[in-house]
């Protein structure tokens, strides 16, 4: 089967919306986009729509396949995602990792990078995709579990003796600094870490249409900040609180204090009538990362592997 491959616009969402579902309700069983989601990542920073996104629609003229490059942080590395409506659009993944390929290298000279790494999910159950990725030259290099709890309601903020837990001040622009320097400290034990500069992070931030301030958290012993959690509001629409990143200082961990953390998130989450708390986590985090989070009772919804490109410029 042959494809046409065109660029989407902002008229197109509706078609990605039925892509974007049938995709995630025949992987996961469940829809995971809606269509203000869809427009965000079409006009995110670093997002140009017209050489960024592609659609393909099959001989019968119908669109069965969305693709976007994910970079809103102008790194080294890059990600592709695409969709396909189940049973019509599996042929397009290898025209479309192609083009995403070509872009990437694009991107690269642009940002000024000799390489890009170019990552690509798949659930293990997408066995067309996972094949068209190692066709394309893509090898496997993690695996990462979606992880939810439910919440009840009646989850209350804990008492540390030794850790005092409070809301972020925003308006403190070096506990700020501080906030990010920790998150950057803690992450720099992952093999994917890329470090990402206090400006070029807050610029993030502030691109996002919406932040609940109230849901981001600093631990502090003796006064000085040593964990944080940063919440996003990326799943408000399906009534759970997201974590985005929780980290805590290598000499502070295994004290209670990232448990700590997460229980006052649920706490906060629940006080606004969330039904969920979620989060993703990398299966190979040296930190235990996955035993904290199943020790404070979320489980995995779902996992699927990361698949890796090197692009040169």
């Amino acid at each position: 089967m042959s494809f046409v491959i065109r660029h989407p616009t902002l008229q197109d969402v509706p078609l990605i919306l039925a892509i974007t579902r049938a995709s995630d309700i025949a992987a996961t069983g469940e829809p995971d986009w809606t269509a203000e989601e869809i427009i965000e990542t079409l006009t995110a920073n670093n997002q140009d729509p017209t050489r960024d996104s592609w659609l393909a629609s099959d001989d019968s003229g119908d669109t069965v396949a969305w693709a976007y490059l994910d970079n809103p942080d102008r790194t080294a590395r890059d990600n592709i995602e695409i969709y396909v409506v189940p049973g019509r659009g599996e042929g397009a993944f290898g025209p479309l990792l192609d083009l995403a390929v070509s872009r990437v290298a694009e991107r690269a000279r642009e940002g000024g990078h000799p390489e890009v790494t170019l990552w690509a999910g798949a659930i293990t159950s997408e066995r067309p995709y996972i094949d068209a990725l190692l066709a394309a030259g893509f090898v496997f290099r993690r695996r990462h579990a979606r992880m939810q709890r439910e919440l009840t309601g009646q989850e209350t903020a804990p008492c540390h003796p030794d850790v005092e837990i409070r809301p972020v001040r925003f308006d403190d622009e070096d506990e700020l600094r501080r906030f990010h320097q920790v998150i950057e400290s803690a992450f720099a034990d992952l093999a994917e870490y890329r470090p990402t500069g206090y400006e070029d992070w807050l610029a993030a931030i502030e691109d996002q249409p919406s932040v609940s301030r109230d849901e981001w958290f600093v631990a502090l012993v003796d006064g000085a900040i040593v964990g944080a959690l940063q919440s996003s509001d990326q799943r408000v629409e399906h009534d759970e609180g997201w974590i985005k990143n929780l980290a805590v200082l290598r000499e502070h961990r295994k004290s209670g204090i990232g448990a700590a953390l997460l229980a006052t998130a649920f706490a906060r989450y629940a006080g606004k009538g969330r039904r969920y708390a979620g989060l993703g986590v990398d299966l190979t985090n040296p930190t235990g990362a996955y035993r904290l989070y199943a020790a404070v009772g979320m489980t995995p919804t779902f996992e699927a592997d990361v698949y890796e490109r090197v692009v040169r410029a």
